[in-house]
């Protein structure tokens, strides 16, 4: 039986923090190069709550972490209907000196959205570019929700790799809701690190991290630069991850690093936000601070392999929801509480 192809479809549209809107959507026709994907299910990502970073979009159609199966493709698509994708909102060009560097969230191809309308949506096109640089076929043994794991996990794989971790080196990740405990399970499934600490200072979030952790650290009831010390013989961490984006987590992180260390920024801080550093003591501690911005094309394919060989991310879903209850989803997110993975379902 022929599909009958969508002329719209429902998604979920930013347009305030506190304005949320359930839209029908014009789907595009097919170019050259695109396919139409109906969305199965939808991580969302603790960075949809920055609404300083959504409200220079808006209105704008929201998710990014998609598990897609495809309904149409257009000639030159080497994906067929049936295939269960991931999806990349973003693509570069693969050919510019950036790409080549492996630089690709600097490629000018890169920040233009590559899915209309976007994921939280009963359907979206796939632009060519995304189709043809990071378009991954998801194994039939990752369900549905496992998948949504894919992107979190790419950004999660490229801060690792920008970290330059040594044999030795004694990592700290601040920050433990969704994204910082995948830092620590992939982190222990390297088996790199000597040592693992995670910190926060909600206690649900501190508990989830045990499993994962050597020592975690509860900030609200012990002051992180002395924990991480007693933890680091007095040391510090070579490396130190911040997730949460604000100048006071970021200060904290620099306070625990080692000399010699690296302090990873995961999450950006308000454009208006200034960080007062004393590059005289960077210097003689010769302390590296580097951003790890989104992921490209190799990310996507690590974290993929990281779900495939069984990293136990499902336990980290605490909330499965309908479309129409997605507003829900990003309270609980926003509230920085319990809630750690929300899944949603169109």
């Amino acid at each position: 039986m022929a599909v009958v192809r969508p002329a719209t479809a429902r998604a979920v549209v930013f347009h305030g923090p506190d304005d949320l809107r359930l839209e029908d959507v014009p789907l595009p026709p097919l170019r050259s190069g695109e396919m139409l994907v109906r969305i199965r299910a939808c991580g969302l990502c603790p960075g949809e709550v920055m609404d300083w970073y959504l409200a220079r979009k808006a209105p704008v159609p929201l998710g990014h972490e998609p598990v897609a199966e495809v309904v149409e493709v257009a000639d030159g698509v080497a994906f067929q209907p049936g295939d269960r994708v991931f999806v990349h909102h973003h693509a570069s060009c693969l050919v510019c000196r950036a790409c080549r560097r492996g630089d690709h969230v600097h490629c000018a191809t890169w920040r233009p959205r590559r899915l209309i309308p976007g994921c939280l949506a009963t359907y979206a096109v796939a632009q060519a570019p995304a189709v043809a640089a990071d378009t991954v076929r998801l194994p039939d043994a990752l369900d549905d929700d496992t998948a949504t794991f894919v992107e979190p996990l790419a950004c999660v794989a490229k801060s690792i790799r920008r970290a330059r971790l040594r044999g030795e080196d004694r990592v700290l990740v601040i920050g433990l809701g969704v994204m910082g405990l995948l830092h620590l399970m992939a982190l222990r499934r390297a088996a790199g690190p000597p040592l693992l600490i995670g910190a926060d200072r909600v206690p649900a979030r501190v508990a989830a991290a045990a499993p994962f952790a050597d020592v975690v650290i509860d900030t609200a009831r012990k002051p992180l630069r002395e924990a991480v010390g007693r933890a680091t013989g007095g040391d510090g961490a070579d490396v130190a991850i911040v997730g949460p984006g604000s100048v006071e987590a970021l200060e904290a992180g620099l306070e625990c690093v080692a000399p010699g260390g690296t302090l990873v920024v995961f999450t950006p801080t308000p454009p208006d936000a200034a960080w007062p550093l004393r590059p005289h003591d960077l210097f003689f501690k010769e302390i590296a601070i580097v951003p790890s911005y989104s992921a490209g094309p190799d990310d996507t394919r690590e974290g993929l392999r990281l779900l495939a060989e069984g990293l136990p991310v499902a336990r980290l879903i605490t909330h499965r929801l309908p479309l129409e209850d997605a507003a829900r989803g990003y309270a609980l997110i926003r509230a920085a509480g319990p809630a750690l993975k929300v899944v949603v379902h169109p």
